[in-house]
């Protein structure tokens, strides 16, 4: 086919009066025509290649994917899957040029998911069964063939999940038919693929033998994984090992399904590659730890050779400082020393001053004084001696004596609320027990039953019906006899509260006494009420005062009693605690 006729194809393919039939219909005629003339050259392979390299330059091949794209066509399967097969047979042995990257990268693959959605849409439609294997087998398997880099793209593509999804058996087993002939036309297919993509071929295998039930399927599987073993060798072991239980599965589910011989062959390649795989990887594991210990070893070493340079300049940066702050401290000691020997000759030169100056003053006193003034300061220096030694001694003494006395104030304040705790309990549970009930006396009485209560109900409404008031309704009985429960119950509220009253009084006599014999036997007046303590204090502190006057002070005084009956009865009650005072108020003793 020439430049001319390409371009005089493609202008009428690019013709919108076409319908997409016919569009088909004319892209298999001439590609069928222009395949089998190229075939028939005598160099037939370079023209068949020139001819697929200028489809694909000229645009003719992109619209052969457009047409397989296209889901208008609903009647003539047969012509979608010659054009699926025409397209993927042009694609083997093109040419591209410069254009080898896009051609690679980016049209193969959508070649490829247009033949699997086809290969879908034909696989759900019961009555082209020999169209979607012909698509399979010949279109996918051509082109995989020839290009073996697609092989992860078609294991990915969401296309070709969904023919793996189907419960059909005979789509399963042609799959895994697919890949079988594919590794036995072409001996490099496997060479040729990544370990990844082998891993997604054997995981398909290894998931058909977990998934499917059908021996067919588990024929062809254990035949595929075989035929890896056979042209990967060594490339498989660490693949298989990836599959852990594979030999139980094997041994487990498809043991006597016709084909053992082969079964047990996968089985045995199995365990033994997980045997040397465990002694392989014990060899490893010695190898590796060899390697991390002389990395780490050389990484130490390097790391401490490198750091050498920075320790020698951190040790004379830390010399130095340290010889510095050394030499700092010595300025400061001595400028201490300095100050404090300076201190000392001036106080030196002020005693000397000092005594000059009374020895000046003495020679300037007469001879006859001199004795009874060295006597006098001998005597106050002895005052202020004694009285230094006495302050300390009385303010030892009063500490010890304070904490002593805080002491058993505290525990006779501890005991007394205890005592006083009991006591209140006592009284409450007395009280409780003598008090009368405050509910309406008719209810809770003891002997009175629900019968006779029912009774006495029933006589009690016979008597009313009986004998009814003529100068009262009973609207107003119901009335008064509310407003009795009303009084009733406030009378009972008001002997409630008084008798709460009275549990407060006595609460706080009991108070009062305690705090009272506490204060009688204390020998310091502490206790929690303030004006009570004021008061001690200050009587305590009058007597101590009145002591300590001289004896010719207190000539002429005589102990005068109470000036009141009052204050001579509160002496008498509060047991000699009672400390009377007068107050004028307004020009009135008080």
């Amino acid at each position: 086919m020439e430049e001319e006729e390409l371009q005089e194809l493609k202008r009428k393919l690019e013709n919108e009066d076409l319908d997409q039939e016919q569009r088909i219909n004319l892209l298999n005629s001439s590609l069928s025509k222009a395949l089998n003339s190229a075939a028939l050259q005598p160099d037939g392979g370079v023209s068949s290649s020139l001819l697929k390299s200028r489809l694909y330059l000229s645009g003719v091949l992109n619209l052969c994917v457009a047409a397989l794209n296209l889901r208008k066509l609903q009647n003539d399967w047969s012509a979608m899957a010659t054009l699926a097969h025409l397209t993927c047979c042009c694609c083997v042995g093109v040419k591209p040029g410069r254009h080898s990257e896009a051609f690679h990268r980016l049209f193969l693959p959508s070649v490829m998911d247009a033949v699997l959605s086809l290969a879908g849409q034909l696989m759900r439609r019961s009555e082209c069964w020999s169209q979607f294997r012909k698509t399979m087998k010949d279109s996918v398997g051509r082109l995989l063939e020839d290009q073996t880099h697609l092989t992860p793209h078609i294991l990915s593509s969401a296309h070709y999940e969904q023919i793996q999804m189907c419960d059909d058996v005979a789509v399963t087993l042609l799959c895994v038919q697919m890949w079988i002939q594919i590794c036995s036309t072409n001996r490099k297919f496997l060479s040729e693929l990544s370990d990844d993509s082998a891993l997604l071929l054997l995981n398909e295998a290894v998931g058909q033998l977990a998934l499917s039930s059908d021996p067919a399927v588990g024929r062809a599987s254990v035949t595929l994984i075989l035929l890896m073993a056979n042209q990967l060798k060594l490339r498989l072991r660490p693949l298989l090992l990836s599959f852990r239980g594979l030999d139980s599965l094997l041994d487990k589910d498809w043991r006597g399904r016709g084909f053992d011989q082969d079964l047990d062959q996968l089985i045995t390649l199995v365990q033994s590659e997980q045997r040397m795989s465990h002694s392989e990887a014990s060899t490893e594991h010695v190898q590796a730890v060899c390697v991390i210990q002389a990395a780490w070893c050389s990484y130490r070493t390097r790391r401490r050779v490198k750091s050498l340079n920075r320790a020698v300049g951190a040790l004379q940066r830390r010399y130095r400082a340290r010889r510095r702050q050394q030499q700092q401290q010595r300025e400061v000691q001595r400028w201490q020393e300095e100050l404090s020997y300076q201190v000392f000759v001036r106080r030196q030169q002020a005693r000397r001053r000092f005594h000059q100056k009374q020895r000046r003053l003495l020679q300037l006193l007469p001879p006859d004084q001199v004795a009874s003034y060295l006597q006098e300061v001998e005597r106050r220096a002895a005052v202020v001696i004694q009285s230094f030694w006495r302050g300390f001694r009385e303010r030892q003494r009063y500490n010890n004596t304070q904490r002593h006395t805080l002491r058993e104030t505290h525990n006779r304040q501890q005991a007394a609320m205890a005592l006083q705790r009991v006591v209140r309990r006592f009284l409450e549970e007395r009280r409780a027990a003598k008090a009368l009930p405050t509910a309406a006396f008719w209810i809770g009485q003891e002997g009175l039953t629900d019968s006779r209560r029912a009774e006495l109900k029933r006589q009690v409404e016979e008597h009313i019906a009986v004998n009814r008031s003529s100068c009262v309704s009973p609207q107003q009985c119901k009335v008064l006899h509310h407003q009795v429960q009303q009084l009733l119950q406030s009378e009972l509220q008001r002997r409630l509260d008084r008798m709460k009253e009275d549990q407060h009084l006595e609460a706080l006599m009991a108070h009062t006494h305690t705090q009272l014999e506490l204060l009688r036997d204390a020998d310091s007046f502490l206790s929690p009420s303030g004006s009570i303590a004021a008061r001690g204090r200050d009587a305590h502190n009058a007597a101590l005062q009145a002591e300590r006057l001289p004896w010719w002070r207190t000539l002429g005084r005589t102990d005068e009693g109470p000036a009141h009956p009052q204050e001579a009865e509160l002496e008498a009650e509060l047991g000699g605690l009672y400390v009377g005072g007068v107050r004028e108020v307004d020009g009135t003793k008080l």
